[in-house]
């Protein structure tokens, strides 16, 4: 029915419309008696052979939502029932910001892409904390933490800190966004001294706590191999859990969609099909570097099942998808779902992995 139905009418609408009237109606179905349960049944896939310890933490499958999607933590539970198996919300900031003006997201059709520059617009720190501090037993949450825009690069510390400590009780890890949403200076948001700046004052608040959440660093496709590399180095280095990989790209070579078109369109990140072989060589790179021995998950063009069977069979513990739910719907994690089933026993990285 989503495809044949529901999709063109939200293709007919702008993405970020779309997008609203998604998460509107999903927040509805909460509130109807039995809705939860109606869009488990419909689209929920349990097994045990799904089932993964990552992170100190039990997945009920590997298949997760990637931030962007539920930026502000409205509609993680509705999330969890059409089947995903951990929800990452964000990126959240200390303070509410507009983001960039629109139009800011724009669909690639013939590439099967999303072209964004939203420039991490949410309500805020403690609007998310008032979604998400009732509870979310069976429901994993992820916090995907950034800055603020008109904060300062030196003074950014400050704001991952604020909203590392606000949500430490409220979510069950955190992902570290420290690429720019506005530029592709790659060399500065990945360079390892301002990393440690943001990094080391979560590390120390961590240790003073009785709970254990752990975090992950988000990175970028387009850093060179050499850098990816030293990403993985500083993972192993320091108290750093684990890595999701990747960000969305700014390279646009080989896309088919008019090149006069991408350039009225103008700035973003390409997130979709265009990704996916960079994605997974990534994800591959890391696990051998690290000898396999740290969480990874993976997320880029993840569209079809076999996506993330390739994904899965180069290193990743858990996937996330974003753009591949938006053009295929719903019924993709149930589809994911299912053919991990199918092919267990098949694929050794799709063990459980810690």
């Amino acid at each position: 029915m989503y495809r044949r139905i529901i999709k063109p009418i939200l293709f007919a609408l702008s993405i970020e419309r779309a997008h609203g009237i998604v998460l509107l109606l999903l927040r509805l179905m909460g509130c109807v008696p039995g809705g939860r349960r109606l869009l488990s049944a419909l689209y929920r896939t349990d097994h045990p052979s799904l089932e993964r310890e990552v992170l100190g933490l039990h997945f009920p499958n590997p298949v997760g939502l990637a931030a962007g999607f539920d930026r502000n933590g409205d509609a993680y539970r509705e999330l969890s029932a059409l089947g995903f198996g951990f929800v990452e919300i964000g990126t959240v900031t200390p303070r509410p910001q507009p983001g960039n003006p629109r139009p800011r997201v724009f669909r690639l059709p013939d590439d099967r892409a999303i072209l964004h520059r939203t420039g991490h617009n949410n309500r805020g720190l403690y609007h998310t904390i008032a979604r998400i501090r009732s509870g979310h037993e069976g429901i994993i949450i992820g916090a995907n933490i950034g800055r603020n825009t008109l904060t300062q690069p030196e003074q950014a510390a400050g704001d991952y800190l604020k909203s590392f400590r606000n949500l430490y009780q409220y979510v069950d890890y955190f992902s570290i966004n420290a690429c720019c949403d506005n530029c592709a200076d790659n060399a500065r948001s990945h360079d390892e001294r301002q990393l440690m700046e943001i990094l080391e004052p979560l590390f120390d608040f961590r240790r003073g706590q009785n709970q254990y959440r752990p975090i992950l660093l988000k990175i970028s496709p387009d850093l060179s191999d050499e850098a990816i590399d030293r990403m993985t180095d500083l993972m192993i280095a320091t108290p750093l859990d684990g890595i999701v990989a990747v960000n969305g790209t700014f390279d646009r070579s080989g896309l088919a969609t008019d090149g006069a078109a991408l350039a009225e369109i103008g700035s973003g990140r390409v997130s979709g099909a265009p990704l996916t072989r960079r994605a997974i060589e990534v994800v591959a790179r890391i696990h051998e570097r690290s000898h396999g021995t740290y969480p990874i998950i993976g997320v880029g063009g993840l569209m079809t099942p076999d996506d993330v069977r390739a994904m899965l069979a180069a290193g990743a513990s858990l996937v996330q998808l974003y753009t591949g739910y938006i053009y295929e719907g719903p019924r993709l994690v149930r589809e994911i779902c299912r053919t991990l089933i199918d092919g267990c026993g098949h694929t050794a990285a799709a063990q459980p992995a810690e």
